[in-house]
């Protein structure tokens, strides 16, 4: 009996150290990889879901080749990178990557081409983790949100930078933190067609927006209650409503063009504050917003 018990405990001891070693710091997917595959340059495995119990925490999943990979929900650190090829995740009635990682798990995606199909709930969607980045992606056809923002972590912050999010039939992006903070940086990013708001932002909402750009929504950009936005060198046209601040929300305006809407701004208890450099013209209502002016430092 006794060395039975032995031979047990070692053999539980072989089995995890093979569980730890089938884990690698990098893994790979193709369009002709299989799952049954140990994720290796040479074995590629096929679906981003395959690959991630084979990655390491805080490693990182490259894409080889252009190929469809599937859903996946991230729960700890990790990047995928599919900078240089055609990675799509195209789905149907779920959301494309959820992210509900730990709270000091930092996430990045990189090149990849969500698809909604008009039934797929979220492109993104962050639900817990400390720091999300989205780079080069693009986001359409999703019936909820093609980004939502709603990290239970307090203090989360995401960066999404030179992605396109188009023809959502509901909202672009939207920031709506459960209750803590979520504070979000975009850089070089469109927001186009979508059938209700481009960029919404819910109490607790801080956004940090440059050399962007908010088209043809329903509503360009909206914010409420305790939600601030900085919007600086973007392009806010052709919406329904350029720009809506309700009830207890603020923005700062720095040489943005706010135009061809067909109203410009509902600041409904919200409040504008500009630099003055700001273009405001050419809504087809003609109505300026009333605004705080800032003295440039």
């Amino acid at each position: 009996m006794r060395f039975t018990a032995i031979a047990v405990g070692f053999m539980a001891m072989f089995l995890a150290a093979t569980q730890l070693s089938a884990q690698a710091t990098r893994t790979f997917v193709s369009g002709v990889g299989d799952d049954a595959n140990p994720c290796s340059r040479t074995a590629p495995c096929k679906t981003f879901a395959g690959a991630i119990s084979k990655t390491s925490a805080g490693g990182e999943i490259n894409v080889l080749d252009p190929g469809g990979f599937g859903a996946v929900t991230i729960t700890k650190a990790l990047t995928i990178d599919a900078t240089g090829v055609e990675a799509g995740v195209l789905v149907s009635g779920t959301s494309g990557i959820v992210v509900a990682a730990g709270a000091t798990d930092a996430v990045f995606l990189r090149g990849l081409d969500f698809v909604g199909l008009g039934t797929g709930i979220d492109g993104i969607q962050f639900t817990s983790g400390l720091m999300l980045t989205v780079e080069n992606c693009r986001v359409s056809g999703f019936a909820h949100r093609g980004i939502s923002i709603e990290s239970s972590t307090a203090n989360a912050q995401v960066f999404i930078t030179n992605t396109l999010v188009h023809d959502q039939l509901n909202n672009g992006i939207v920031i709506n933190p459960p209750s803590v903070a979520n504070s979000v940086v975009l850089d070089h990013v469109q927001v186009v067609n979508s059938v209700l708001g481009g960029l919404g932002l819910n109490p607790g909402s801080t956004a940090f927006v440059k050399d962007s750009q908010f088209s043809h929504n329903g509503t360009g950009i909206l914010a409420t209650g305790a939600a601030f936005l900085f919007l600086d060198t973007s392009e806010v046209s052709g919406n329904g409503v350029g720009l809506t601040l309700l009830l207890g929300a603020s923005a700062r305006l720095s040489r943005d063009n706010v135009t061809g809407n067909t109203t410009g701004f509902n600041t409904s208890g919200g409040v504008v504050h500009s630099f003055g450099n700001n273009l405001t013209l050419g809504n087809a209502d003609g109505v300026q917003p009333v605004v705080t002016l800032l003295n440039q430092l």
